[in-house]
């Protein structure tokens, strides 16, 4: 039987990839660590409360000496490490949380790993879970690939190029079996309503601004949630030790189009008239070091591993929407307290 330690399970892409491992592997034992924090949830694995072959740990990443027992008491195979801060705004705000739970804490898993499989790397597998916007910002052509340059411009992007970072070096300096995978912006449900579309999906619901950065000229390739969790699988059990793969969705939008795409699927889903939520739509003071394209050349894991995307964005846009108006319980739990001092900070302030 193989344990597989995946960390930040309980957050929003960390959920599906637990869900995925756990429908899909009935020999494997997962354990599910997670601090809890803001989007770190239980109630997205309900479903799974019960399996024989699931178990959830409450602990923190970068405490070095929990992390350390950790490794000693449960002895795990393999590490999907998904725990990070990964929301910019919230970067620019407090960059050294970021630094601590990106860095620290990555680093804090690999010293664990190296010390606990010593002598044994190649039965085991260190995967770390990054992002497209380490490589920087593109211009109006071109694409990601897994050899594009670093060029980070944020303080979440300049964490997570670290961490990867980290990564291969411990794969270079002492050995350890490691993958990375870097992906585009993700979308689904179980998402916390801070990032663009379930926070406009949330605002429309409630008849409340839909806030859009600058004149949302933006650019973000797309990725269905699930798609990525198919994809972790893949690499997980056939990438080679040491690689790195570029997941996107090939759905590339300016932010404005989605979110007025989103409008009128909300207006037909709401019943109501043509252009009702649209007209929520409020611009607000662009973000600092705003990218302004992102797009991720996924040939590599199409042509390797044999992987494609399942969904184009606008069904899997509709089935996002479906899921949280049908969610009204999970949307308003995560929603109460903390949640709205947040919102007020963030998008209050700096309207236009």
């Amino acid at each position: 039987m193989k344990k597989i330690l995946i960390t930040g399970g309980a957050g929003f892409i960390g959920s599906h990839v637990v869900r995925q491992f756990i429908k899909n592997y009935a020999d494997y034992q997962i354990i599910n660590l997670d601090k809890l924090t803001y989007a770190g949830n239980l109630l997205n694995l309900t479903d799974l409360e019960d399996a024989p072959n699931y178990r959830f740990i409450k602990g923190d990443i970068t405490d070095a000496a929990f992390i350390s027992e950790l490794f000693q008491t449960e002895k795990p195979d393999a590490v999907i490490h998904l725990a990070a801060e990964s929301h910019v705004d919230r970067s620019i705000s407090n960059p050294m949380e970021f630094v601590m739970t990106n860095v620290i804490g990555t680093v804090n898993l690999l010293n664990a790993a190296k010390e606990s499989w010593k002598g044994d790397y190649a039965n085991h597998r260190f995967y770390h879970v990054s992002t497209d916007e380490v490589y920087g910002s593109l211009g109006e052509t071109g694409m990601f690939t897994e050899t594009t340059a670093y060029d980070p411009h944020s303080p979440y992007s300049a964490s997570k190029a670290s961490s990867d970072h980290f990564v291969r070096a411990y794969h270079d300096t002492y050995g350890l079996d490691v993958v990375i995978s870097n992906c585009s912006n993700n979308y689904g449900s179980h998402h916390f309503p801070e990032k663009l579309i379930p926070l406009a999906i949330n605002n429309i619901k409630n008849n409340k601004a839909v806030p859009v950065y600058g004149k949302g000229e933006n650019i973000r390739d797309w990725l269905w949630v699930e798609d990525h969790a198919s994809a972790i699988d893949r690499i997980f059990h056939q990438a080679k030790a040491g690689d790195t793969y570029n997941i996107g969705g090939h759905n590339e939008w300016k932010n404005i189009d989605l979110i007025q795409l989103l409008c009128r699927i909300m207006d037909e889903k709401l019943g109501r008239e043509s252009g009702t939520s649209a007209a929520l739509i409020t611009y607000v003071t662009d973000r600092a070091g705003h990218d302004l394209r992102y797009a991720i050349d996924s040939g590599k894991l199409q042509k390797e591993l044999n992987w494609t995307p399942s969904l184009q964005f606008e069904e899997g846009l509709a089935k996002t929407v479906d899921w949280y108006l049908e969610n009204d319980e999970w949307l308003e739990n995560v929603t109460s307290g903390n949640y709205q001092d947040y919102y007020k900070q963030q998008y209050e302030y700096n309207e236009q």
